[in-house]
C-alpha cells in the first residue's frame, strides 16, 4: 500500500464493485444449510391448553381438536360438534455465555389454535359406522421468535478472517471477482490482498493486511440477535368410529412457513493497530416464506374399554419456499475515513420435503378418575432434502452435508389428567431426541418440556389453562468454523414460558 493514498485506492475498489454486480445477486444462493433443514423439519406441537399442558401426549387419545395434526383418527372420538379459540403467551429467556454471560428476553402474543369439529354421521347403534365427522384446526407448532445478546473479548479470531479465508480458497480469487461480504469486506478495509501475492491472497486488518503478522486480537465482539417467525399448519380432517373399537382418520395439511433471521456482529478494536481499524459492523439479513403440503393417516384401536392404542403416519411435508437475502458491512479507521457496503438484495426460490414420521401411543383410562398417555414419535432428519425450483441450481452437495450431519431421532411425550368432578387437573412431559449426529458439534441438542394445567367442563362449554416450560441449550457459531478459521463460540441457553387459554363450545348434543 506504501505510495498510495486511502482515497485512491478505494476508488479502485469502487471500480471492482461494477465488475461483480451480478455475481452478488447469486451470492446468497449458498444459503441453504443443515440448519434450515432441520429448522423447518422440526415440530414442536403445541395446540389447546388441554394438550398442551399434557405434554401433547394425544397419538392414543384424540378427542381435542389439536390431536387432528398428530393423529388425525381423533376426529373420529368426537361424539358432538365443537368449536375451540387458543390465544397463547410467549416469555422468552436467552442467555449467552462468551467470556461472560449476558441475558435478553422477549415477550409474543398470538394466536395459537383455532378449531371446529362437525358431525355428519351419528348413529345409536352399536356396531358399523356410529359416527363420521369433519374438521379443520390451526396450530403454530413451531415458534422460531428470538432475541439474543452475545457479548465478549475475542484473543483468538475474528470474522474477517472468515472472508479473508474465503478469498484465499481453492488457490484464490481475484479481488475483481470477490463476492458478497468478502467483497465488502476488502471495499471497507477490514482485509486486503498481500503485498506481492498477485491480488489473489488476502489478510486481515488484525495482521495490516499481512505485512506484520501474526495477527492482533483482543478486540469487542458484540452480536445483536433478531429472529422472528413461526411454523403454521391448517388442517382439514375427516375420520369417524366404527364399533366404538376402531376410530380412523385422515388429514390433509397446509403448512405457511414464516422465518426472518437479523443480526448484528460488531468488533471493536480495543488496543491500536497499524491497518487504522477501529471497528467494523456486519449485518446479515434474509427472509424465508413457504407453503408446504402434507398427508397424515392414523387409527386409534381400543381393544377393551381402558385401553387405546393409536398410531399414525405423516408424508413428508413438501414446502415451496421465496427467499430474501442481503447483508451490509461497514468500518470507521481511526483517521476518521468510513466505509459502508451493502451487497444487492437476492430474491430465489428453492423446494424442501421435510423427513415422514411414524407415531405410536397407548392411553389407559382409570374409570372416570384419570387418563394416563404415552407418546413414540420416529423421525429421521438425515432424509431432508433440498431441491430446485427452476433455476437449475445443484443441490447434490447440500444434500450429502444433510446425509453426513444429521440422523434419526426418538420423540417421547407423556402426559396425565386426574378428574375431580367438573374439574381438571393436568400435566405433561416431553423430550424431542438429538439431531445431529455424534461427530457434530451440536451432538448433544435436545429440547425438554415440563406442563402443568387445569380446566373446568360444563355440558357444553370449556376453559382449560395451561403452563409450559421448554428449555434447551446449543453451541452458536459467530461464524463458520471451515476453511482453517478458529470460530468464536457462545453458548446460549433458552427458555421458553408459554401460557396458554382455550375456550371451547361443544353444540349438537
Amino acid at each position: 500500500m506504501q505510495g498510495w493514498s486511502y482515497e485512491k485506492i478505494n476508488l479502485m475498489k469502487r471500480i471492482s464493485l461494477l465488475i461483480i454486480a451480478l455475481f452478488s445477486i447469486l451470492a446468497g444462493i449458498t444459503a441453504q444449510n443443515v440448519d434450515d433443514a432441520l429448522r423447518y423439519s422440526q415440530i414442536f406441537y403445541s395446540g389447546t391448553a388441554r394438550f398442551n399442558s399434557m405434554g401433547g401426549a394425544f397419538t392414543a387419545l384424540g378427542g381435542d381438536i389439536s390431536s387432528l395434526s398428530q393423529n388425525p383418527a381423533g376426529i373420529g372420538v368426537f361424539r358432538s360438534s365443537e368449536l375451540t379459540l387458543t390465544p397463547q403467551l410467549f416469555q422468552i429467556k436467552t442467555t449467552a455465555g462468551f467470556n461472560g454471560k449476558s441475558t435478553d428476553n422477549l415477550s409474543n402474543f398470538n394466536l395459537n389454535q383455532i378449531g371446529i369439529v362437525g358431525n355428519l354421521i351419528s348413529n345409536s347403534n352399536e356396531t358399523g359406522l356410529m359416527t363420521l365427522n369433519i374438521g379443520y384446526s390451526y396450530e403454530r407448532n413451531n415458534s422460531f421468535s428470538q432475541s439474543a445478546i452475545i457479548k465478549g473479548v475475542s484473543n483468538t479470531s475474528s470474522m474477517a478472517d472468515y472472508w479473508a479465508a474465503l478469498g484465499n480458497n481453492n488457490g484464490g480469487t481475484s479481488y475483481g471477482n470477490l463476492q458478497g461480504a468478502e467483497q465488502n469486506a476488502f471495499d471497507a478495509w477490514v482485509m486486503d490482498t498481500i503485498t506481492g501475492s498477485g491480488g489473489k491472497s488476502y489478510a486481515t486488518a488484525f495482521s495490516n493486511y499481512g505485512d506484520n503478522p501474526p495477527s492482533k486480537y483482543g478486540q469487542t465482539i458484540r452480536r445483536l440477535i433478531s429472529n422472528e417467525g413461526y411454523i403454521g399448519e391448517h388442517d382439514f380432517s375427516i375420520g369417524g368410529n366404527y364399533s366404538n373399537k376402531l376410530f380412523f382418520g385422515a388429514t390433509f395439511g397446509i403448512t405457511k412457513l414464516n422465518y426472518t433471521s437479523h443480526y448484528e456482529h460488531l468488533e471493536s478494536v480495543n488496543n491500536a493497530l497499524p491497518s487504522l481499524l477501529q471497528d467494523f459492523t456486519y449485518t446479515d439479513h434474509f427472509e424465508d416464506k413457504g407453503t408446504g403440503y402434507s398427508i397424515k393417516i392414523g387409527a386409534i384401536y381400543k381393544p377393551v374399554d381402558a385401553i387405546r392404542i393409536g398410531l399414525a403416519f405423516h408424508s413428508p411435508t413438501w414446502y415451496k419456499i421465496n427467499e430474501y437475502y442481503y447483508n451490509d458491512l461497514s468500518s470507521h479507521l481511526t483517521n476518521g475515513f468510513h466505509y459502508e457496503f451493502s451487497t444487492t438484495p437476492s430474491r430465489f426460490t428453492y423446494n424442501l420435503a421435510t423427513p415422514y414420521r411414524i407415531l405410536a401411543g397407548i392411553g389407559i383410562q382409570i374409570q372416570k378418575i384419570a387418563i394416563l398417555s404415552a407418546d413414540y414419535e420416529f423421525v429421521d432428519y438425515s432424509t431432508a432434502k433440498f431441491s430446485q425450483a427452476g433455476d437449475g441450481y445443484d443441490y447434490s452437495d447440500k444434500n450429502m452435508e444433510i446425509q453426513n450431519s444429521l440422523k434419526s431421532a426418538s420423540n417421547i411425550r407423556l402426559g396425565a389428567e386426574v378428574r375431580l368432578n367438573k374439574l381438571y387437573l393436568r400435566t405433561g412431559y416431553g423430550f424431542y431426541g438429538k439431531a445431529f449426529k455424534s461427530s457434530e458439534d451440536n451432538a448433544n441438542l435436545d429440547y425438554n418440556s415440563l406442563s402443568f394445567g387445569a380446566g373446568f367442563r360444563e355440558q357444553n362449554f370449556s376453559i382449560d389453562f395451561a403452563y409450559t416450560n421448554f428449555n434447551y441449550s446449543q453451541k452458536y457459531f459467530l461464524y463458520p468454523v471451515d476453511l482453517g478459521v478458529t470460530s468464536a463460540v457462545a453458548n446460549l441457553s433458552t427458555v421458553r414460558n408459554m401460557f396458554t387459554l382455550t375456550l371451547g363450545y361443544k353444540f349438537g348434543i
